[in-house]
């Protein structure tokens, strides 16, 4: 039992490491270029959108040179090794930008280290998310370690979220992005080396790129699982990005007040993710992920409303409440189709399709791309240098309306998914732990 928690402890723990840098890449990157560094919201817009479309060649590239990897050291682990020193100095690049660089300048630099920073946070994820089919093979096993793993990353994202505002006025960008990638980067390569993954027998075969694509392309799940997914994590992107603005635009508040918005939803989480863990054991997985995305879409309607930090607060945990939910249950439908996958067609290929999930889950960027836009058209607010008339209602329309729309989108795709109400099995004998 105690070598089973430490099992789960040392992978959970990863979700933190791998939550810190893209975190506040994600969240703080218009904050910091377009109110900061005179970035338009136009340009934020097509470095999103331009993104988007890499991402959706390299993820698949990622995920089937993982899955043919065989060494002595696992499938995954040389993959997060390497990856992970190069995904934090991309990342303290992004806000270490020249003092020289501006106009023009200043746009290709932060696509480029965006665009890399971005591409490198999917090589990690793909091969961190592609070890949890495999090394936890029942539902019981796997909701007890994605509870533990969403509670590491909420703590995560409380320190490279709620506190960046605070951190930030102290060290200032580079500084913080510099603590946060080295602090992120030791723990994803801790995790690397203490998972220990299923080997391969000499005779397994190989995922083949044609038949995986086919595969891929042919199943109904995955499809409907990743674009319900694509719009939920594109209203949470939106909250994340746009709560800054909503602080200093529509409350009239300054910046340090965003952490306790951002702790409000953070910290309810946390509460909360051990009691929808319980619900899925209880209820099974799919209803419970349905009632977690109404939540999450509700809530909005008070946040909308919201004209004082008391209000903005109580809005906030209502978002946290069904934001745990959502992230409790999601992991585990990846899993299903993973498993699924595996049974039908005796090739085990969890990196490829871990990494079609993280791009689908990345289809976001073309949706808080279409965000950024619309409050330029819609609203005039195009710089923190030219906010248009109605910053305050720009701010809103990205923090609620939108966020909810495309909730209530992603609550229409679960309705197209199931699975048996079947315990999950190993579909092919498990070879010997890696050392």
């Amino acid at each position: 039992m105690a070598e089973s928690r430490m099992k789960s402890f040392n992978y959970a723990i990863g979700m933190f490491g791998t939550s810190i840098p893209i975190n506040m890449l994600k969240t703080y990157a218009a904050i910091f270029y377009v109110d900061g560094l005179g970035l338009t919201t136009k340009q934020l817009a097509l470095i999103l959108l331009i993104y988007t479309f890499i991402d959706a060649i390299d993820n698949p590239v990622y995920g089937f040179l993982s899955d043919r990897t065989r060494t002595r050291w696992g499938r995954r682990r040389p993959w997060l090794v390497i990856g992970t020193p190069l995904l934090v100095l991309c990342f303290i690049a992004f806000y270490s930008p020249p003092d020289f660089a501006s106009g023009n300048a200043i746009f290709a630099y932060a696509m480029l280290f965006y665009i890399l920073a971005g591409t490198l946070d999917s090589v990690i994820n793909a091969n961190y998310g592609a070890l949890f089919p495999e090394l936890f093979r029942t539902d019981a096993s796997r909701a007890a370690t994605n509870a533990l793993r969403q509670a590491f990353q909420l703590v995560a994202m409380i320190i490279s979220i709620a506190l960046t505002p605070v951190v930030t006025d102290a060290l200032g960008y580079s500084l913080t992005a510099i603590v946060y990638g080295i602090l992120g980067g030791s723990v994803i390569l801790y995790m690397a080396l203490t998972s220990k993954e299923k080997g391969f027998h000499e005779d397994e075969e190989k995922p083949r790129l044609w038949d995986s694509i086919k595969s891929l392309v042919s199943n109904r799940k995955f499809w409907i699982a990743g674009f319900a997914n694509a719009f939920y994590s594109a209203a949470m992107s939106l909250v994340l990005a746009s709560m800054p603005f909503f602080v200093k635009y529509t409350l009239g508040l300054s910046s340090g007040q965003s952490t306790m918005l951002f702790a409000a939803v953070l910290l309810i989480a946390i509460a909360c993710v051990a009691v929808w863990a319980r619900l899925v054991k209880r209820f099974t997985l799919i209803p419970v992920w349905r009632a977690a995305l109404v939540s999450l879409a509700v809530a909005y309607v008070p946040l909308f409303f919201a004209n004082s930090l008391v209000t903005a607060i109580i809005g906030s945990a209502l978002v946290g409440f069904g934001f745990a939910g959502v992230i409790t249950t999601m992991d585990l439908i990846g899993a299903k189709i993973m498993d699924e996958d595996t049974r039908k067609h005796n090739v085990r290929r969890e990196g490829i399709i871990s990494n079609a999930m993280g791009f689908m889950n990345r289809l976001n960027g073309l949706f808080t791309s279409a965000g950024f836009f619309l409050v330029s058209v819609l609203y005039g607010f195009e710089s923190g240098d030219v906010p248009g008339p109605q910053p305050e209602n720009a701010a809103r329309f990205l923090l609620t309306v939108f966020p909810a729309f495309l909730l209530v989108i992603s609550f229409i795709f679960s309705f197209f998914i199931d699975f048996k109400d079947t315990d999950s099995a190993q579909p092919v004998e498990p070879a010997p732990e890696q050392a």
